[in-house]
């Protein structure tokens, strides 16, 4: 699925990506509303990790939905 099927379906998709990154709370996939850069951000932010690693992660999540 290509990001902008995943934007435009995230009331589904928020279930996994909730799955994949426990630390992301309801509020955090709210604000997020299926934006690429808003939730590479958060998943940065969230596990202390670097943006590159946060893009890699997002990356292998859009390629699984």
């Amino acid at each position: 699925m290509n990001w902008s099927q995943i934007e435009g379906n995230w009331k589904q998709v928020k279930g996994q990506a909730q799955q994949q990154w426990g630390k992301l709370t309801d509020d955090d996939l709210d604000v997020i509303d299926g934006k690429r850069e808003e939730l590479v951000g958060k998943v940065q932010e969230r596990y202390g990790i670097s943006k590159e690693q946060a893009e890699q992660e997002v990356n292998e999540f859009s390629s699984r939905c």
